[in-house]
């Protein structure tokens, strides 16, 4: 589904990505995992648009993201969370899903002016689309609640539910588990299970080694930009490369 060659990004002398590349199959758990400053939200952010890469290619079903805007992106099936989301505190959790699937509608500013049968058609379809995402996550008793007014664990699943409302086919989920316990991040596992088994490919960043092991099909391990391993969790988990810089004697033995 997605196909990286030679992924570079450079910011003057500092190489953030350095010649990547990787394959990322349909309908599996891919993650990212490396220390901090390895690349790694550098990388998601050169997938998903939001900077164009120095050199390499970014296919993403046979057709190259290199260069394109993140709305683009989007439209073509991309979608992506980030580590701290920024949602309208002072709206209700079902009014900030609904602004997720307009990338999907057709009306623009004369329909509003107008109030048009296609504006009324499009809102009825995002409130539909945001209800529908609110219930695929577990969270349609809180709709009608402000987003301030919700937990950690909530805004987690309030960001699934928002890149779930582009309509996807591939998720970039950057640090999904952070900051919650360990009984909140099993909650998010199985909703990462359930997106699989919907036809959504899945890739993330995460630093819950005992959880990358536990759910990743495939990983690939990033230090200062640079792909220094690849394979399964138990390849990974073995390699003296990745023990080394990363994992360490004890997490490689656990």
């Amino acid at each position: 589904m997605l196909s990286i060659r030679n992924l570079t990004k450079r910011f003057g002398g500092l190489a953030a990505v350095n010649d990547v590349s990787v394959e990322f199959g349909a309908n599996q758990i891919n993650a990212i995992i490396g220390p901090n400053g390895a690349g790694k939200t550098t990388f998601f952010n050169l997938v998903a648009g939001a900077m164009p890469p120095t050199e390499g290619v970014i296919e993403y079903k046979g057709q190259d993201l290199a260069g394109k805007s993140p709305d683009s992106i989007a439209r073509l099936g991309v979608a992506r969370t980030f580590q701290t989301t920024m949602l309208f505190e002072e709206s209700t959790v079902l009014d900030n899903l609904i602004v997720g699937h307009r990338l999907r509608t057709e009306s623009r500013l004369w329909d509003v002016l107008i109030n048009s049968k296609r504006l009324k058609a499009d809102e009825k379809r995002c409130r539909e689309k945001a209800a529908e995402t609110l219930e695929f996550v577990g969270l349609s008793h809180i709709g009608h609640r402000y987003i301030a007014d919700t937990s950690q664990e909530e805004r987690k699943r309030i960001a699934f539910a928002l890149a779930l409302a582009t309509d996807p086919e591939l998720v970039l989920l950057d640090e999904p588990a952070g900051g919650v316990n360990p009984e909140e991040t099993d909650g998010l596992v199985d909703l990462i299970h359930k997106m699989v088994d919907h036809g959504i490919t899945v890739c993330l960043i995460e630093h819950k080694m005992d959880m990358i092991m536990r759910i990743a099909d495939k990983i690939i391990v990033l230090d200062h930009g640079e792909k220094i391993s690849e394979g399964t969790p138990e390849q990974v988990k073995n390699d003296p490369v990745v023990i080394e810089a990363y994992l360490g004697k004890e997490d490689a033995e656990a």
